[in-house]
């Protein structure tokens, strides 16, 4: 499945820590609550031989659990011999973007980024965790599986200017990697993204946005959308949701 990413203002939004419904029509719905639900970003390689045990780290967070997890695995270890399948320059780019808002030196692997800001002390960080700050944003979104819309709405307080993505992950991966430092290894991935859509910035304090996923969802690799809703000055969350749908 290729990798996409588009910046077109019909595009996603951001929940909070939130209840699940799933209909009966195959259809599932959520709205933001009075909790944050933490974003974090794992910059990994099928390529780079200390990245398993992060990835290992990043699957325990199960599907039920209100923490966004997004798995972008990056192209640069490439050259090393091993091309990994889900590697995109896209997730390079995002990394080196990030670099700088959130704290780090260098873009290296692994690299995990909670809430914006990086962490090299994530072996440390006990999985799930919560936050308890009080969102700046509120959030509602229904679909089928096949489209969805959201509705975002600013709290005083909100930055004037927001902006989202929407990211469609995918669970249950696995690599027999034959070449480069993994060579001989056999890797297992999680919350892996396999599309990255971005909302440009907007300054109203209400907005509707839809999305519809490029492919279909697959039944032996469970799919995800996480709508992230971040402050377009920093890069970092506001809010987030992740739609096992």
């Amino acid at each position: 499945m290729p990798v996409r990413t588009t910046a077109c203002l019909a595009a996603a939004a951001l929940l909070a820590h939130a209840p699940l419904a799933l209909a009966n029509g195959g259809s599932c719905s959520a709205r933001s609550g009075d909790a944050v639900t933490p974003v974090i970003e794992l910059y990994t390689s099928e390529g780079c031989s200390s990245c398993p045990p992060a990835d290992r780290w990043l699957s325990r967070l199960k599907a039920d659990t209100p923490v966004v997890a997004l798995a972008f695995h990056v192209n640069y270890w490439d050259r090393l011999g091993w091309p990994d399948r889900f590697a995109s320059s896209e997730f390079t780019r995002r990394q080196a973007e990030q670099q700088a808002v959130n704290g780090a030196r260098v873009s290296y692997t692994p690299q995990v980024v909670v809430q914006g800001r990086d962490r090299p002390d994530w072996p440390g960080i006990v999985l799930p965790m919560a936050l308890s700050a009080t969102p700046m944003v509120d959030v509602a979104i229904s679909g089928d599986g096949r489209s969805f819309d959201a509705t975002v709405q600013a709290r005083p307080g909100a930055p004037s200017r927001l902006a989202a993505f929407w990211a469609v992950t995918e669970n249950g991966h696995r690599s027999a990697v034959t070449a480069g430092e993994n060579a001989g290894e056999k890797l297992q991935h999680d919350h892996v993204v396999r599309e990255l859509h971005r909302v440009p910035p907007w300054t109203s304090p209400s907005i509707r946005l839809s999305f519809s996923p490029t492919a279909a969802p697959h039944a032996a690799h469970p799919r995800a959308l996480s709508l992230v809703v971040i402050d377009a000055a920093t890069g970092r969350p506001l809010q987030a949701l992740r739609l096992p749908c």
